[in-house]
């Protein structure tokens, strides 16, 4: 059973509107003790899914992982046990939360690698409108290498996604969706959230909200979980390419369109 943890009318208000809101204190040393545990027990035994997303010149090192919960005790606490799937259905305004799946995000100390701006939703195998992202870093974050985000960028538009790394459309063909504007270019035209973060607190987003970051400092490792939830309205949606992450054998038992009902994606919160 997971532990409860009420939101404000405003907090759930602040998510529907900008797409992204900040929240403080939500685990307790015993639950951050439990995550480290299990991001490091992850790094030390990656899955065939990890990547390293920084160029080998890189002076630190940017790995990421996904959908290891089911081997890693640590994770599924914090997944189902946690006040998570308590905020996930408030903030999705949904009766349900089912978890859509788990995402390691490890910076080591002096990586120079930026993630650019994106989002994850044209990325998935999943509509609807109901679903939220919680980043969840277990190390101190300054305001320099902390996620931002562009205010209301969820309310509707895709953005083409590319490979970060090289800049590939391999998931949507080529003017299939709306490029992604310059955003950094035009800095007074996009009002941008960011927050530091202390071990305790994440952020949550929506899946269609614009994000990045910068990479780390010299003595910075920035050590983060992110854990997916998704609510009443989430659909399968199914694509002819390799999703990110990918769900291989899924389009044999869920047609497309159909609610996500499948032993990979349990009901957390009802």
């Amino acid at each position: 059973m997971s532990r409860q943890h009420p939101l404000s009318a405003d907090t759930v208000h602040a998510f529907a509107h900008d797409g992204a809101v900040v929240l403080r204190g939500v685990f307790d040393a015993s639950e951050l003790r439990a995550l480290e545990s299990g991001i490091e027990h992850n790094l030390a035994h990656l899955s065939p899914l990890a990547l390293v997303a920084s160029e080998p010149d890189d002076p630190g090192r940017f790995v990421e992982d996904f959908c290891t919960w089911q081997t890693n005790p640590d994770y599924q606490r914090i997944l189902k046990a946690s006040a998570l799937p308590h905020l996930a259905a408030q903030l999705m305004q949904s009766r349900t939360a089912r978890l859509y799946h788990d995402h390691l995000l490890v910076k080591e100390a002096g990586t120079r690698q930026p993630t650019p701006w994106h989002q994850d939703q044209p990325y998935y195998n999943v509509g609807g409108r109901q679903n939220v992202s919680f980043w969840i870093p277990v190390d101190a974050v300054p305001l320099a290498s902390t996620l931002r985000f562009i205010a209301g960028s969820h309310q509707g538009t895709w953005y083409m996604p590319r490979t970060f790394r090289d800049q590939q459309a391999k998931w949507f063909p080529e003017g299939a969706l709306a490029e992604l504007p310059a955003i950094d270019a035009e800095p007074d035209t996009f009002r941008q959230l960011a927050w530091a973060l202390e071990p305790g607190d994440c952020v949550a987003f929506h899946m269609l909200s614009l994000h990045a970051s910068s990479g780390t400092g010299p003595g910075a490792r920035r050590r983060v979980f992110s854990a997916r939830y998704l609510g009443d309205d989430a659909t399968h949606a199914l694509r002819p390419w390799r999703t990110s992450p990918p769900f291989p054998g899924l389009d044999q038992r869920l047609p497309d369109g159909v609610p996500m009902d499948d032993p990979l994606f349990p009901l957390v919160w009802s």
